[in-house]
């Protein structure tokens, strides 16, 4: 195939673990998976792009430059562009296919559906621009409910890193898992949070914390408020866990479940409506085998609205203050 890298690049590549570059540092979730991509592309020939003329803004344009012809840009056709990632998964290869959540999701929902999932392809759909950090673009373009269309969907593997150390891994984890994976991807840059020993795994999630009164459940940017509020709460006495649940479907039951063992509350935490999403996933889990208190932190069956990330992030209540407030009075 054209374009593979010399050996001298390869080893160079083979000789840095890319996981290790991006511990520690704030960076959108989509500049992780450019980059991820990147390294992928270079170790292996298997791996090729789709977008839907938004490469710049999906930041699979590293790839296209390095690999032009592993590189597809189905032009504003998100239909077309996963049914092609589709035949290119029966030919043997390992299609990344991108655009924008609300497209990925919405759009081209039947294709996902028929040609990928029920069909249980190869295909890794990485949706950048989700929740309502997408800021200034406004409701429009700000997948609120995409986690839910690609929950209800059998065979789907459903992947929210938290920050771009993990997603960089979990990128590497979906090229090497086999089936279909919806890799949620942010635009606005996501704090560091998880730590540099850290190994993704899809079938399990990752404990920061025991707690004996709380445990907040936490998906994506909302990783990073969780364990903002858990500090806020110890400093009344509150003695809160903090529960990283990158992977919703399949969920890690086990590990959910002994997290919560002995608290009197427990609290989910998405960019997400709170319809369909995490705290749903969690709310089911619950009800048929350990019912509890429970309270979901998310957007309340509402569109989004145009605005800074951090002032849509305050108005809908899914801030560290909001949440800890919440817990507070919930307990009270």
């Amino acid at each position: 195939m054209a374009n593979r890298p010399s050996d001298i690049e390869l080893q160079n590549i083979k000789d840095t673990n890319p996981e290790d570059t991006l511990a520690g540092k704030s960076i959108a979730t989509r500049d992780a998976y450019g980059a991820a991509l990147y390294e992928l592309g270079m170790r292996d020939e298997r791996i090729v792009v789709l977008d839907a003329d938004l490469s710049c803004s999906t930041k699979t344009i590293k790839f296209a430059k390095a690999f032009p012809n592993r590189f597809f840009n189905v032009g504003i056709s998100e239909q077309d562009m996963v049914c092609t990632a589709g035949g290119l998964a029966l030919s043997g290869l390992i299609p990344f296919a991108s655009t924008f959540a609300i497209f990925e999701t919405g759009r081209a929902w039947e294709q996902v559906r028929q040609t990928i999932a029920y069909s249980f392809l190869n295909v890794k759909l990485a949706a950048t621009h989700s929740g309502i950090t997408v800021g200034e673009d406004g409701a429009s373009h700000q997948a609120l409910e995409d986690i839910a269309l690609m929950r209800v969907i059998p065979n789907m593997t459903i992947i929210v890193p938290s920050d771009g150390y993990e997603t960089q891994q979990f990128v590497k984890l979906a090229a090497e898992y086999y089936g279909p994976v919806y890799i949620r991807l942010g635009r606005a840059k996501a704090p560091a949070v998880m730590p540099s020993n850290y190994k993704a795994d899809i079938a399990k999630a990752y404990q920061f914390s025991k707690g004996s009164d709380v445990c907040i459940i936490a998906t994506g940017i909302m990783v990073s408020e969780a364990l903002k509020a858990s500090a806020l709460l110890a400093n009344d006495g509150i003695s809160t866990g903090v529960l990283n649940v990158p992977v919703i479907k399949p969920l890690d039951k086990e590990t959910i479940l002994s997290a919560i063992e002995g608290c009197r509350l427990v609290v989910t935490a998405e960019e997400h409506s709170v319809i369909g999403g995490l705290g749903s996933a969690i709310a089911e889990l619950l009800s048929e085998i350990k019912p509890i208190k429970m309270i979901r932190i998310g957007t309340q069956d509402t569109f989004g609205c145009s605005g800074k990330p951090d002032e849509l992030l305050q108005s809908f209540g899914l801030t560290s203050q909001h949440i800890t407030n919440k817990i507070k009075s919930t307990l009270e």
